[in-house]
């Protein structure tokens, strides 16, 4: 799920607790449809072809509305995650793109990811993070201070965070928080279909975990860096280093 953030102002993105919470409609605590009472229509035997018609058309609308509702309206304790705030949990040291509280990549993936990412920032002013985490065990609120996003009036909304939680292997792993300033470069349609091409679960089970943040990541420093510097489909995997800027 796609959370577009900051802090105070509904125009930005929404970030932690979506940092914590990140997917829980992909997780098991899923919302539950709240009950619906579908709308009933009563058609006088005198009535013309004509009021049938109308009245038809309207009860059907009528109905159609009733049905998405059920399906979009949550019941709040269901599915609701508690918002978390450890700065315990975060590096001594400043500066560090990607922060593994449960380790998915190796040390090696680790480090190249954290150069690609500064390399990106340097050359493009996009700053792309990776927090890998498994709630309740992630540091939450306290990134917003570490990372510098979500914050009131900020203006430097360039910015991603990917947030990496198996949820007991039940749901999409890859969750976004998108800044503003990286709507037009990457529209929801992109983050939809990146989610689905590496977050499922049947690609993490054939793949692992591991390969399904890199592809993510690569995929998404390919398209911030690209000529266009705009992208609606996800990149092929195997791209030049030259494309990653490395």
């Amino acid at each position: 799920r796609i959370h577009h953030l900051p802090a105070s102002r509904p125009s930005k993105m929404r970030v932690l607790p979506a940092l914590i919470a990140v997917s829980a409609a992909n997780s098991a605590l899923a919302f539950q449809p709240a009950a619906t009472e579908p709308p009933t229509t009563a058609l006088s035997a005198s009535a013309s072809a004509s009021d049938r018609r109308s009245i038809l058309t309207t009860a059907a609308s009528a109905i159609s509305t009733a049905a998405l509702l059920s399906v979009a309206t949550p019941q709040p304790a269901s599915a609701r995650l508690e918002a978390v705030n450890r700065p315990d949990l975060l590096p001594t040291e400043s500066g560090k793109n990607v922060i593994q509280i449960v380790k998915f990549l190796t040390s090696g993936q680790e480090k190249r990811m954290d150069t690609m990412l500064a390399n990106l920032e340097k050359d493009t002013g996009f700053r792309v993070r990776v927090l890998c985490q498994a709630y309740p065990n992630t540091p939450g609120l306290a990134v917003r201070d570490y990372w510098s996003v979500g914050k009131e009036d900020q203006k430097d909304d360039k910015y991603i965070i990917l947030v990496v939680d198996e949820f007991g292997g039940k749901g999409n792993v890859l969750n976004f928080n998108v800044g503003d300033g990286v709507k037009f470069a990457l529209p929801n349609l992109f983050w939809t279909r990146l989610q689905g091409k590496y977050g499922s679960t049947f690609f993490v089970k054939e793949n692992g975990i591991d390969l399904a943040i890199v592809n993510a990541i690569e995929s998404i420093v390919t398209c911030l860096r690209s000529e266009d510097g705009f992208c609606v489909n996800v990149p092929d995997s195997g791209v030049s280093m030259k494309a990653l800027g490395m």
